[in-house]
């Protein structure tokens, strides 16, 4: 267990301050509100300050300051965490450090097929830079407008293309890090091969801020595709749709780049809340739908068009729509990016970020769905996700006729349920969404002493005073 931290004192923000300078330093209570206030409003921390630094050095200096007063950082991205690891706890004892103001893109290399984007960087203008080059970034998700890159490394970010270009983690190729005693680690090599020992990018990649502070990363670019092609298909089950991503990897192979699984009720949600969404299907029953899409050098219509054609008349799936244009496609994604945020005018709902074997998808709805339906009868089951990579949000909508209150209530209970199906099932509890605060207690419960051990003496090498993120993904007891 590491030393208790101190209180930034009066004297030790003076000399913070005096680095960051004016621009960087927010103690006004409406400036720093938005910082901290969690995406889903579960926590309103305190700090001092905002600190924003403007360079890595800056990062340096200010973590020098703090590490040899004891005091706890947390650094923040874009805020749209979903576990409460970026904003500070509510005993304003933390010095909350936003990299906002480190959003230099520093170099693009479209022929080597690489970026460096300093953590800052919002991912939208990070994909617009390589898009101006001729390249993709392929990281996508629905807060790409706010999230920022040293928060998506450092919660390993997922998204919808994680079935053909994985994770966060696998689009790193080097990272520049400012460690916990102030000395900052240039790691921004860009090479595809280096094998000489400990990858200590990936230390980073998924440490959510505790093993110190991402100030840069050199990205992987891959080609921009000049073709896209993708339906809205309506099926009657999950079982159906397992059978038709199988039929889309046979057909399309590594061409196949997102394979959305949506529930009929949380899209009834979304088409009744968010303006401007129409269904693509208004005939089919479904309850169950899919959104595919493939991308490539060539078109894709006639493949496409072939798989579905071919399920249709095997009686595999109940109806499609294929885009015909890019606005039509675009509405596709549209619907499918407002799913979580529909579920806020239906009332309190639990979210699980849940990932299992792609195989295993159709139990884990099944059996977790009868579970929850035990423990709450007449809760609203809203599952949906990327079903290509196994991760599915199974979230759950209270009752109508049950209080917001009271329906939280059963929050613990029915989250170990799920929890527990999907251990069971060989998954994971967190699959996209990271540990934070909200699920250090799952770690221990769902990770062997032997990985929390691994983890814990990690963090104490790296880390021994114990300043950074303190409580989360860890526990500090």
């Amino acid at each position: 267990m590491s030393a208790p931290l101190n209180r930034p004192s009066p004297e030790i923000l003076d000399r913070i301050r005096a680095v960051v300078g004016p621009k960087g330093w927010r103690d006004d209570p409406a400036a720093m509100e938005p910082h901290l206030k969690e995406w889903r409003g579960l926590w309103t921390g305190r700090t001092p300050a905002v600190v924003m630094p403007a360079t890595t050095e800056e990062v340096a200096a200010v973590v020098t300051i703090a590490s040899q007063a004891g005091i706890a950082l947390v650094p923040q991205g874009g805020n749209t965490g979903l576990v409460g690891g970026g904003v500070p706890t509510e005993t304003g004892d933390e010095l909350l450090i936003s990299l906002a103001r480190m959003n230099r893109i520093r170099d693009v290399d479209a022929a080597g097929g690489s970026m460096v984007a300093e953590a800052g960087c919002i991912l939208a203008d990070v994909q617009a830079a390589a898009a101006e080059a001729g390249r993709l970034f392929p990281l996508s998700l629905a807060s790409e407008g706010s999230a920022r890159i040293g928060g998506l490394i450092s919660t390993n970010a997922g998204g919808v293309h994680v079935l053909r270009y994985g994770s966060m983690r696998d689009l790193v190729l080097g990272l520049e890090v400012v460690l916990p005693d102030g000395q900052v680690w240039n790691g921004l090599r860009r090479l595809r091969k280096d094998n000489t020992g400990y990858a200590l990018r990936q230390l980073f990649a998924g440490a959510e801020g505790t093993l110190g502070i991402i100030t840069a990363a050199a990205l992987e670019l891959v080609p921009m595709p000049r073709h896209r092609a993708a339906a809205f298909v309506a099926m009657g089950s999950p079982e159906a749709a397992l059978d038709l991503f199988a039929r889309a990897r046979a057909h399309a192979g590594d061409l196949l780049e997102a394979f959305e699984l949506i529930n009929a009720t949380p899209m009834g949600f979304a088409l009744r809340h968010i303006p401007g969404l129409g269904d693509p299907l208004p005939d089919a029953a479904g309850p169950w739908f899919v959104l595919i899409e493939l991308a490539g050098p060539i078109p894709l219509g006639d493949l496409l068009e072939g798989l579905l054609g071919e399920a249709l008349e095997e009686g595999a799936i109940e109806d499609a729509a294929i885009a015909q244009s890019e606005t039509q496609r675009n509405a596709f994604w549209s619907l499918r990016e407002g799913l979580s945020e529909a579920q806020k005018p239906e009332g309190a709902s639990i979210k699980h970020d849940v990932s299992v074997p792609v195989s295993a998808i159709p139990a884990l709805i099944r059996r977790g769905g009868r579970l929850v339906e035990e423990l709450i009868p007449g809760a609203r089951l809203c599952p949906f996700g990327h079903m290509g990579d196994g991760n599915i949000h199974f979230n759950v909508s209270r009752p109508v006729d049950m209080t917001d209150a009271d329906f939280l209530a059963h929050w613990h209970e029915v989250a170990t349920a799920v929890h527990d199906l999907v251990a069971e099932l060989g998954g994971s509890f967190s699959a996209e969404h990271g540990v934070g605060r909200l699920k250090t207690g799952d770690l221990t419960r769902y990770r062997s002493e032997v990985e929390v051990g691994l983890m814990r003496a990690i963090k104490d090498v790296i880390d021994p005073a114990g300043i950074m993120s303190p409580g989360r993904v860890l526990s500090r007891d």
